[in-house]
């Protein structure tokens, strides 16, 4: 049976009211996993909440058995179905679930369900070490996430590895090795000139494994013939660049929120393109977004005044994967100082808190954040109200 844990407080922070209702839809050692983490949320058209997860078989390892998992909210969050597993790769690695939803489609006006995933036969390291592929696959629901097709893998289009032992057309000069989808959900242009273009933040490293982690670096990949071609964008100029997520701007522009893996500046990397995501006209580190080494979400909440207005959740402690906190922006991500804690705690002793987070949209006031807590024991839903 699902477990809930459900509580009602009222916070004021920075003049916002904070209505807060808790529900656990991933535990660990429940339905089959050990821990669940990497979570990933979209809205459907019909109101629905789409979670997906990635379920480890025996343990917290980022690499092993691993199953990309998913449940499905007919209230709004408040209860979740029991888990649905859509990939198990057999003992090894399916995870980094980046969804979103093709709402342009007009054979399905209802619109389609993207989820791309990675796969992966080796640790992290290894793998950065050419011992091992991280590959990239896509799915689609034509009924919102009931069914869902054959896999297929579109790693020669987003990904440019070169381990002919693995795969003989997987040749590429770049020497791509360890590869990841953002975490979290990916994006679609509902305007300006790329209005249907799926997008989808991801990180690669390249070459031998650096000390650094300099080897890393962020970019994207992106369709606008519904998965049948994919382009790829130019790498962030920072070194270190990795986990990344994107939102549209106004004007058929982007940002992209990037994890920096050096630690050495403990802030976000933001990126902005003119361009659809095929070029970065700006990159910098964001003091106002303090970051732990750790993955955030962002998300598009509407228009005012002829700008996006943004929210980024994530661990706002330098020093650990704690506090975390949404903040808001309505200048297209140049201030954040709106601040809406979401969850953390000041005990110094006690272990990491919060970690990775990825938001949804559930109306004009209010936005849900799904989110890791308690080491990792817990994926937690809870609405929180941005805007009275």
């Amino acid at each position: 049976m699902l477990k809930k844990f459900v509580f009602y407080c009222l916070l004021q922070f920075s003049g916002l009211l904070l209505f807060a209702q808790e529900t656990i839809v991933f535990e660990a050692g429940q339905e089959g996993h050990a821990i669940y983490r990497i979570p990933a949320i979209i809205d459907l058209p019909n109101g629905e909440l789409l979670a997906f997860a990635e379920g480890r078989v025996n343990g917290s390892d980022d690499f092993g058995d691993v199953n990309l998992v998913m449940k499905k909210s007919l209230d709004g969050g408040y209860t979740w179905s029991p888990i649905q597993t859509l990939v198990d790769y057999d003992s090894l690695q399916a995870g980094n679930p980046a969804p979103v939803v093709d709402l342009f489609d007009p054979k399905y006006p209802e619109g389609v369900v993207f989820l791309f995933y990675n796969t992966g036969n080796n640790h992290e390291y290894d793998v950065r070490m050419n011992r091992g592929v991280r590959e990239v696959w896509l799915i689609k629901s034509y009924d919102l996430g009931k069914t869902w097709t054959e896999p297929e893998n579109i790693t020669p289009k987003v990904h440019r590895p070169n381990n002919p032992d693995f795969n003989p057309n997987y040749t590429f000069s770049e020497d791509w090795r360890h590869y990841a989808n953002t975490p979290g959900h990916a994006f679609q242009f509902q305007n300006g000139p790329h209005k249907g273009r799926i997008y989808v933040a991801a990180n690669h490293s390249q070459g031998g494994p650096k000390d650094d982690w300099s080897d890393y670096q962020a970019h994207g990949f992106y369709t606008d013939d519904k998965g049948e071609s994919f382009g790829l964008s130019e790498s962030v100029e920072f070194g270190g660049s990795n986990e990344s997520i994107a939102a549209e701007l106004s004007d058929g522009r982007m940002i992209m929120s990037s994890r920096n893996q050096k630690g050495d500046i403990r802030q976000r990397i933001i990126s902005y393109s003119s361009d659809g995501g095929q070029t970065w006209e700006e990159s910098y580190f964001e003091p106002q977004l303090p970051d732990p080494v750790c993955q955030a979400s962002i998300l598009d909440l509407g228009e005012k005044d002829g700008k996006i207005i943004l929210a980024h959740s994530n661990a706002a402690d330098e020093k650990e994967r704690n506090y975390l906190t949404v903040k808001i922006s309505y200048d297209e991500g140049k201030t954040w100082d709106h601040v809406i804690p979401v969850d953390f705690t000041s005990d110094p002793k006690k272990l990491p808190w919060t970690a990775y987070s990825d938001l949804v949209k559930l109306d004009q006031n209010t936005l849900g954040i799904l989110y890791e807590r308690d080491n990792y024991r817990q994926i937690v839903f809870k609405p929180v109200r941005w805007r009275d």
